[in-house]
């Protein structure tokens, strides 16, 4: 399976070789970047789920952008941004808002306006509502990203080791 992977990852060359990516080859040179290294995968996955969970858009380049700074394994850390997508997006958002609004004391169901308001008092109630998700949400996020990061750092590693060992031993059998 990791050969199928790395089939379908593009290397150095093919990156400096690319018009559009020409002018990155310089920060993208670096060996530890592209080398399948337990550490660097690992790596490479933590930044990549942090950043995944923690920005809505353009996670990719942020991931990219921690990993060559870190020396991390850069196709790792851009494939595991994909920890969010359209299917996950709405219950990693709910759990985080939920996260934050638990840490800073704010009241989870915001009063509704009653019936008999004008429509306008009702929009503005909206959009006070809406404002009021920034900062529990901001916070959630920001814990969830750390501690899923975290955590999916050391099962990567941890589950590295264990498949080495694990072939180390059945080698040794045969």
């Amino acid at each position: 399976m990791l050969e199928r992977w790395r089939a379908l990852i593009p290397t150095r060359e093919q990156i400096g070789n690319n018009r559009w990516l020409r002018w990155l080859s310089p920060y993208l040179g670096h060996p530890k970047l592209w080398h399948w290294s337990r550490r660097g995968v690992a790596l490479g996955v933590g930044i990549g789920v942090f950043f995944g969970l923690l920005i809505p858009i353009a996670q990719i380049p942020f991931a990219a952008a921690a990993a060559v700074i870190m020396r991390a394994n850069l196709p790792a850390a851009a494939a595991s941004t994909l920890v969010t997508n359209p299917i996950t997006f709405a219950p990693v958002y709910f759990a985080a808002y939920r996260i934050g609004a638990w840490v800073t004391g704010e009241k989870l169901d915001p009063p509704t306006p009653s019936a008999g308001t004008a429509p306008p008092a009702r929009d503005a109630g909206i959009w006070q509502r809406i404002t009021a998700l920034g900062t529990p949400l901001v916070v959630g996020l920001a814990i969830t990203a750390s501690l899923i990061g975290l955590a999916s750092y050391l099962l990567t590693s941890i589950g590295w080791y264990w498949y080495v060992r694990h072939k180390r031993r059945r080698l040794r059998r045969s």
